[in-house]
């Protein structure tokens, strides 16, 4: 029998870049704002409270990592069999992402049981009672129940690798609008409800991943013909499983690598001020807006370039890949443009307070500049992932933020105090920028030179 050409082989690049990614941009355009209204209603509570959140972002970040990380692995082999028409390994590859990311959560929840008093008391001073209180009850919510965002992540994954991008935004869409509905009904005690204050923001978070999770999965059984997963008679399969993680390992690290990045920071802002922390805390939660359509963007990005790779169709995945850049661009540079003319305006979402904004306006605007070069870095990395190259991806990741950005914020925070602090991250990409051309120019003479048309 004949198998039908996936989209993926024969769309107009552009068309088929917007149809694949703009269904991610919008769900994580979403994602981004659930994030910020989470935040928004935390900080109602008190400061400390959305200090307190602001220290968890490291670990809620491991999370993300190590869901997204072995997704990228999932998603680049589900995708490269496709093209290869070879529907029987991308379902036995399905099969066995859905077990690894069973394993994940186990270890999540443990780590949630074990971790979270003795990351709160690595990051707090005595008398910050209040934020270290505040802090466990929150991380341990999120990190025990997170079996929501490892079925949202997995069964999402399948349907992007096999270029159905629209159920995912409809699924993501579902879990986030559920949690900004359920965030001021938990945290204030709204419609007869208990008030359970940061409690409730961490019950709001799983309730929305775990519905979310449920639906993507419906998704698949009924909306995904292109893989049939079934779990009856499942066995581990070793060389699949190592094939996941040697291309999702990387962006594991990679990810992860953020956490020790973000957990640093906060040790060093902890140090000058508690403010500070707060301000770096809201500073992600704002860039999330223009960085998150970015990733829907590499979200599409990924399946087209490996599916294509595996066809060894040079052209379209050369013309994909400006298109990607394009687009990147006009994010970022709107983020650039909001950092530096509106930062006050940001900041006022989050019932700043004067001090708070003095010290935010000046790190955003800082920060800001570095909008101009990041696009080019997030969107090459998506090339080398999808080609099997993700230690590229890692060591640009490692470099920018272990290398230079955490010794930079150091070093700046001795010479020239907090105000001196941010421009370590303009500093970082820069230096991304260089060493993302370096390896870029090595991929395309080498990987992408095997290729004809």
């Amino acid at each position: 029998m004949e198998i039908k050409e996936n989209k993926m082989g024969v769309m107009p690049e552009g068309r088929l870049l917007l149809n694949m990614s703009l269904p991610m941009m919008i769900s994580m355009m979403v994602q981004a704002l659930y994030n910020i209204v989470d935040s928004i209603f935390v900080a109602k509570i008190s400061e400390d409270a959305l200090t307190a959140v602001s220290l968890a972002f490291p670990l809620q970040s491991l999370i993300i990592a190590i869901a997204a990380g072995t997704g990228v692995g999932v998603n680049a082999l589900v995708s490269r069999s496709l093209g290869q028409k070879n529907s029987e390994r991308a379902n036995c590859i399905a099969a066995n992402g859905i077990f690894v990311y069973i394993l994940s959560f186990l270890a999540v929840a443990v780590m949630g049981f074990t971790l979270v008093r003795p990351f709160y008391t690595m990051q707090t001073k005595p008398g910050q009672t209040d934020i270290f209180n505040y802090g466990v009850e929150y991380l341990s919510i999120v990190m025990i129940f997170s079996f929501g965002i490892f079925a949202q992540f997995i069964f999402e994954r399948l349907l992007q690798s096999t270029g159905r991008t629209f159920y995912t935004m409809i699924s993501q869409t579902t879990g986030a609008v559920i949690n900004i509905i359920l965030d001021p009904i938990l945290i204030f005690g709204l419609f007869g409800m208990p008030k359970l204050g940061i409690a409730g923001a961490a019950i709001a978070t799983v309730t929305g991943q775990t519905i979310a999770g449920f639906e993507a999965y419906l998704w698949n059984r009924y909306k995904n013909p292109d893989i049939r997963v079934s779990m009856r008679n499942f066995r581990p399969d070793g060389h699949i499983i190592a094939g996941i993680y040697k291309i999702g390992i990387p962006s594991i690290i990679m990810q992860s690598i953020g956490s020790v990045m973000t957990t640093g920071m906060n040790l060093i802002l902890m140090g000058i001020s508690s403010t500070a922390t707060a301000v770096f805390g809201v500073y992600f939660k704002l860039q999330s807006i223009f960085f998150m359509p970015v990733f829907g963007l590499n979200n599409g990005l990924i399946p087209i370039l490996a599916y294509n790779y595996g066809a060894g169709r040079k052209k379209r995945m050369i013309n994909t890949i400006k298109y990607g850049y394009g687009i990147a661009f006009f994010f970022t540079f709107l983020g650039f443009l909001s950092f530096e003319l509106i930062p006050g305006t940001l900041l006022d979402m989050f019932e700043a307070s004067e001090n708070m904004k003095a010290i935010g306006c000046q790190a955003l605007r800082i920060i800001g500049v570095h909008y101009l070069v990041a696009w080019f870095c997030i969107v090459t990395g998506s090339l080398f992932q999808a080609v099997g190259n993700a230690t590229y991806s890692l060591c640009v990741s490692v470099a920018r933020q272990l290398v230079v950005l955490l010794p930079a914020a150091y070093i700046l925070s001795k010479i020239g105090g907090l105000g001196a602090i941010w421009w370590c991250f303009p500093i970082a990409e820069v230096m991304s920028l260089a060493i993302s051309l370096l390896c870029l120019k090595r991929t395309w003479s080498n990987t992408l030179g095997e290729l004809k048309n």
